[in-house]
């Protein structure tokens, strides 16, 4: 897959091209449906799959404060993609000058200028341009100007259920894990660096991997989960057999802490993780975060959830 940041970035000579837009944070089976929609049309027609994305989040130009939690961070976003066959990846960077484009610069400057856009394809709900003027009807009309097709892909619903990222976000927010990972078609993922913290895991029998998270990662409710743990080898890939963990998210109540951490246990593992990357993904809320009055009782939950972790990742 090509990437490229900017859409005046594309390869001179780049033909025409099936072009799909938006932020597509989670990759979620909505945006795959939308996506899936576009490559399939580019492949019947001879010609490339592009997708069209924007860092940073536009909430966060067009309302400073408002990022909401990342679902992706950009690397994985760009991985499932990929997967997907998707041909071009181009990122855009969302300035409050680009956001201040209309409907029609935006067509222009980016889907036909740059990209040569034979067909876009979006979801129902999709809206462009300054103060999201655009919308499906607009576009299809500023497509027989330009001379490009345009398809809608139908928003993607189960039990009457949208798919969305709004409602993903709920879903981690809540501790539903597995509400989640229905909407996504795969677990939700955390991934950051292992940092050193407490070391009091170690104290406890039980050494955890404290993971350092993006600032706006979507961090599921405090509790005890079930997650796959995921490393790099040496060469940066994820080649290396997933392990099965025990996650803590809260802030260590027994000890009175007040940072929010996210700590692992890996089962089954002895060894070092401090300053590797590691990515979790979320299977099962276990139980909710608890207070110890002392240490006894906590040591036995903690093996309790070992053993509840082991049952819910066969």
């Amino acid at each position: 897959m090509q990437r490229w940041r900017g859409f005046d970035a594309a390869p001179s000579g780049w033909g025409r091209s099936v072009v799909t837009i938006g932020v597509f944070d989670g990759v979620h089976r909505g945006h795959q449906a939308t996506i899936g929609h576009a490559v399939r049309r580019a492949k019947e027609l001879g010609i490339r799959s592009v997708v069209v994305t924007f860092d940073p989040h536009p909430s966060e130009v067009v309302r400073p404060g408002s990022h909401p939690a990342v679902l992706t961070e950009s690397a994985r976003k760009a991985e499932l993609m990929e997967q997907l066959g998707v041909d071009a990846l181009c990122v855009v960077p969302f300035t409050p000058e680009f956001s201040r484009l209309t409907p029609e610069q935006f067509v222009h400057d980016v889907l036909v200028a740059n990209l040569h856009a034979a067909l876009v394809v979006v979801g129902d709900n999709f809206r462009f341009g300054n103060k999201a003027a655009g919308d499906v009807a607009m576009l299809e009309q500023l497509g027989r100007t330009f001379g490009f097709g345009v398809e809608a892909a139908p928003l993607v619903a189960e039990d009457g259920t949208i798919f969305s990222s709004t409602y993903i976000r709920s879903c981690v927010d809540a501790g539903d894990v597995a509400a989640a990972a229905a909407a996504l078609g795969r677990p939700h993922r955390l991934e950051g660096v292992v940092v050193r913290g407490d070391q009091r895991g170690r104290e406890l029998g039980f050494p955890t991997a404290n993971l350092l998270c993006h600032r706006f990662a979507a961090i599921p409710a405090d509790g005890v989960y079930a997650a796959w743990m995921h490393r790099r080898n040496e060469r940066g890939t994820q080649a290396l057999e997933p392990l099965r963990a025990a996650v803590s998210v809260g802030t260590n109540p027994t000890f009175s802490g007040r940072e929010r951490r996210v700590e692992a246990y890996a089962l089954d593992f002895t060894g070092d993780l401090y300053g590797e990357w590691i990515a979790l993904d979320f299977v099962a809320h276990l139980r909710g975060q608890q207070r110890y009055d002392s240490i006894e009782p906590l040591i036995a939950q903690i093996a309790a959830d070992v053993e509840s972790a082991r049952r819910a990742l066969p």
